[in-house]
C-alpha cells in the first residue's frame, strides 16, 4: 500500500522511525542545485537529457533498502515522480511506501511559479544544497 503524506509528516515521521528511509528520485542536477532534505539519498527515477527512465532504479534502492519493510519515502518535485516510483516498488514487494505529497517545491501557482503552494522547502522544514 502506498501511504500519501505531507512534508510535515514526513519529517515527523523520519525523526519518529529510524528505520525510515528517504529517497529523493529527482534528477541528479535537482537534488544537487535546487536542494534537498538532509539525509536523503539520491536514486533517480528518470534523469537528464530527455528525462530518461532509470533502468538501474529498482537495483539501486534494493541495494539501499534490502529490507522491504522498512519505511520509504519518496521525494520528487511535486509529487508525481515520487508516486510513479512507489508503485514500481509496490510492485517489486515493498510494504510501507509513502509519497510525500507535493514534494520539494510543490505545484505550479497562477504564475506558474513553484514553492509559494506548498512542498517541503515552503513549509520550512530543514533542507540544504550540494
Amino acid at each position: 500500500m502506498i501511504e500519501n503524506l505531507n512534508p510535515k509528516q514526513c519529517w515527523e515521521l523520519l525523526q519518529q522511525n529510524p528505520k525510515a528511509v528517504l529517497i529523493d528520485v529527482r534528477t541528479a542536477i535537482e537534488h544537487s542545485f535546487v536542494g534537498h532534505p538532509p539525509g536523503a539519498i539520491h536514486i533517480a527515477w528518470k534523469e537528464f537529457p530527455g528525462m530518461q527512465s532509470n533502468p538501474d532504479f529498482i537495483e539501486q534502492l534494493k541495494q539501499t533498502v534490502p529490507d522491504k519493510t522498512s519505511p520509504v519515502l519518496l521525494l520528487c518535485r511535486s509529487g508525481q515522480r515520487s508516486l510513479a516510483a512507489a508503485q514500481a516498488l509496490e510492485a517489486e514487494g515493498y510494504q510501507h511506501l509513502i509519497n510525500i505529497v507535493d514534494g520539494f517545491e510543490g505545484p505550479l501557482d497562477d504564475n506558474k511559479h513553484r514553492g509559494t503552494l506548498g512542498g517541503w522547502r515552503y513549509e520550512g522544514l530543514p533542507w540544504e544544497q550540494s
